[in-house]
């Protein structure tokens, strides 16, 4: 099914178009200018469907990077839930942090200093974040001008709890000119 996007309000207005669409159930969100690429058989939103499975839990997809790109993306913190390091419980999800923000508030024990969690781009949540982002809609509540999905991701996450889950996998943007080079460069190798 494709869905439009009439007015160009931001990633949660986006999101908030599939509501009646999602009815109600929890739904699986994969940005659709980024391509993905498992590092095992298993598939990066297979991955993630398991981890949802496991925790019945809104589940975000992250990925570590450093500390240099953190105010290009959405970062996470919280405390590991398992021996491997690859699922935890959320405690904070903050947009595009300073680096200063970020080291003090975003460090997730076991990374190196300048390391961080940041969004993969899949998404699988509760129907609730509907209610939280037509709240903001409604209350005409915008962050640079647009309706973001992060700020509602964390109160989802304050109210609900939350899962991240360190995806074994690359995922490549192409929805800017600055990394539309890079990932066709990238994705080739």
């Amino acid at each position: 099914m494709l869905l439009e996007q009439t007015t160009q309000d931001g990633y949660g207005h986006a999101v908030y178009c599939a509501r009646d669409w999602v009815g109600g159930e929890p739904f699986m969100l994969l940005l659709g200018d980024h391509i993905y690429r498992s590092e095992t058989e298993i598939s990066c939103a297979r991955q993630m469907r398991e981890v949802y499975d496991r925790s019945g839990r809104s589940t975000i997809g992250l990925r570590v990077m450093p500390g240099n790109t953190i105010h290009l993306s959405g970062c996470a913190t919280g405390t590991w839930q398992d021996a491997d390091a690859k699922a935890l419980s959320l405690t904070r999800i903050t947009e595009k942090p300073t680096i200063e923000y970020a080291r003090q508030h975003l460090h997730v024990e076991g990374l190196r200093e300048d390391e961080f969690l940041t969004m993969f781009g899949i998404y699988i949540l509760d129907a609730k974040i509907f209610e939280y982002l037509e709240h903001h809609i409604a209350e005409n509540f915008r962050e640079g001008g647009e309706f973001q999905l992060t700020s509602c991701l964390e109160k989802l996450c304050r109210e609900e709890g939350m899962t991240g889950y360190v995806v074994q996998g690359e995922c490549f943007d192409f929805g800017i000119p600055e990394t539309y080079q890079q990932t066709a460069r990238d994705f080739g190798r």
